[in-house]
């Protein structure tokens, strides 16, 4: 095996610069608790994104979990199929019954799957902007808007993505992002829930905080809450690795197109049309592999293994056929997801990543043909 990489790779700061940063919360003695770094990387981000209403939290899951909660969602909400199993259960989990809709060519939930299957039991869309690539929000929140649903993008793989100018959370009611270790941004873990009605702030922070609200005279639980607060050493690593996001998805942009350029003319091999109106954030690189190539995504994949080439197949189940939503009898219209779950083979893109290790993962993918 000539070489090893990596199918993905966690963006580290300068390990001096975390010691530095994290040094003062020996001083304090504040760890958690709506620390003074919470604060700074929430006002961070809050200038970076320029979205007004934003919250952090541990981790996207539990954003998201609040998210559902402070809109106190009942009965059905259409989703997609094709995501991290994250955003199915945080709609399972919160008592709501999904509905799977089909995905369209941008590997996001169709709009036209809204209008096939909203009911009258239906109250919200929460689908993800898939591999950091935004969903068709105009069509989405237009028919969202005529049967009076709420709109809550799963944003986990998006931050950092703009559409026509406009950063990704500033659309629907919520997005969720996640901060995780291997995201394009990270805290390590975390979670963040950007909002058009600032009321929202309230329950965020109950539900954040075990539902409990501080009175002069006492305390009181006012909600359900869970402990989802971001810590000080989460927010640290925040601080220290936001300066550098742009830098490293201009470094990931360059790798995404020598990809395009070597893999153009491979037969079988589709790289994702990237468009002029949208700033992507190159989280992930998504291929399909079509009959043309000769062997399948999972032979590749398989192949690529042994070279010491890391990669992914995402997705290559729906989240509605993982064995503990059987038997369920979630409704579902997934025929073209169905058919794309086998497709797709995500190639390693990350800032350390050389340019040299992008052309040597092209040539053996031609060489690999069958």
């Amino acid at each position: 095996m000539d070489r090893m990489i990596k199918p993905t790779q966690p963006v580290m700061p300068d390990m001096g610069e975390y010691i530095k940063e994290i040094g003062s919360i020996w001083d304090t003695g504040i760890m958690t608790n709506n620390g003074d770094k919470v604060r700074r990387l929430r006002e961070m981000l809050a200038d970076y994104l320029g979205c007004g209403n934003i919250d952090l939290f541990v981790n996207g899951h539990s954003a998201l979990l609040i998210g559902i909660q402070a809109l106190h969602l009942k009965g059905e909400v259409i989703t997609s199929p094709f995501t991290f199993v994250s955003t199915t259960n945080a709609i399972i989990q919160s008592g709501l019954t999904p509905v799977f809709g089909d995905i369209d060519d941008t590997y996001n939930l169709s709009p036209d799957s809204i209008e096939e299957l909203v009911t009258d039991r239906t109250s919200a869309v929460i689908t993800p902007h898939i591999f950091g690539i935004p969903c068709n929000v105009e069509k989405i929140e237009e028919a969202a808007a005529k049967h009076n649903l709420k709109v809550i993008y799963d944003g986990a793989q998006a931050f950092g993505t703009k559409l026509k100018g406009k950063p990704i959370g500033c659309f629907g009611d919520i997005t969720m992002f996640s901060f995780h270790a291997i995201k394009i941004f990270n805290s390590i873990e975390g979670g963040m829930l950007s909002y058009k009605d600032a009321q929202l702030q309230k329950a965020f922070e109950l539900y954040r905080n075990f539902g409990i609200s501080y009175e002069e005279m006492g305390t009181d639980v006012e909600v359900v809450g869970m402990n989802a607060k971001m810590n000080e050493f989460q927010a640290a690593m925040g601080i220290v690795n936001l300066p550098g996001l742009d830098g490293e998805i201009k470094k990931r942009k360059r790798l995404a197109e020598i990809y395009c350029e070597c893999l153009k003319d491979v037969a079988g091999v589709q790289t994702y049309p990237y468009g002029s109106d949208i700033d992507y954030n190159y989280a992930y690189f998504p291929v399909r592999i079509t009959e043309e190539y000769g062997i399948s995504r999972d032979e590749l994949w398989l192949k690529l293994k042994k070279k010491g080439i890391g990669t992914r197949k995402l997705y290559e189940r729906l989240t509605c056929d993982y064995s503990c939503y059987q038997g369920a009898g979630y409704r579902r219209s997934t025929k073209y997801a169905d058919i794309i779950k086998g497709m797709v083979l995500d190639l390693p893109v990350y800032g350390t990543l050389s340019e040299t290790d992008v052309a040597y993962i092209c040539n053996e993918m031609k060489a690999l043909r069958g």
